[in-house]
């Protein structure tokens, strides 16, 4: 079942590296140069435009945008995900929260004691207000910029003082920032679900 699971992820993660296409169909590791969204941010060598499951064959241009949006939040979320997995790996913990241990083991812990129920509440709380945040407000009558553009008029540090080309370089880090680490969290998971260490010393998170 953990390998089917597996298998499952890592097909879906594929159309994430570079979802778009609107052609004939390919063979499962042909990029498509026949695409209207060959030039797309993420189309990038040594892939180019990789789309192997046409996950966006027949897409508009507004449908291979929300598919953007979503890589992007994914991605984001992932990059914090890896960050939080390694740095309680290495020891570190919140004041209060040193015997609570790290990687699946963590959710059982604190399920255990009033404390713990607090902090999955709080987390809840976290979660549904990061989600409500993090989208485009209509209401305020902002257009975004790109997909994933989530400033609203009220967050720049600078950004709309940079050229175009300057833009494209930190939105195409950011992207494959968060390629690699819906990957790298995703093999993190299920390393440690399967009893296998990839970390210094063969440290294994949970157990």
């Amino acid at each position: 079942m953990k390998t089917v699971a597996a298998i499952i992820a890592l097909a879906g993660s594929a159309a994430a590296f570079a979802p778009a296409q609107n052609g004939k169909a390919s063979t499962a590791l042909n990029a498509r140069a026949d695409s209207p969204f060959v030039g797309e941010l993420g189309a990038q060598a040594p892939l180019g435009f990789f789309d192997p499951l046409n996950v966006c064959e027949g897409f508009d241009q507004a449908q291979f945008d929300r598919l953007r949006e979503v890589e992007i939040k994914h991605g984001r979320i992932s990059m914090l995900a890896v960050t939080g997995y390694l740095t309680t790996a290495a020891g570190i913990r919140f004041p209060g929260a040193e015997d609570i241990p790290d990687g699946f083991a963590a959710w059982g812990a604190l399920a255990k004691t009033q404390d713990g129920c607090n902090v999955l509440l709080q987390m809840a709380f976290f979660f549904g207000l990061a989600e409500i945040v993090n989208r485009p407000a209509e209401w305020a009558d902002v257009t975004p910029e790109f997909p994933g553009d989530y400033r609203n008029g009220a967050i720049d540090f600078g950004w709309d003082k940079q050229t175009d080309e300057w833009k494209m370089k930190k939105r195409a880090i950011e992207l494959n920032n968060g390629r690699a680490a819906q990957m790298g969290i995703l093999g993190l998971m299920i390393h440690e679900i399967n009893g296998v260490s990839v970390l210094p010393g063969n440290y294994l998170p949970g157990h």
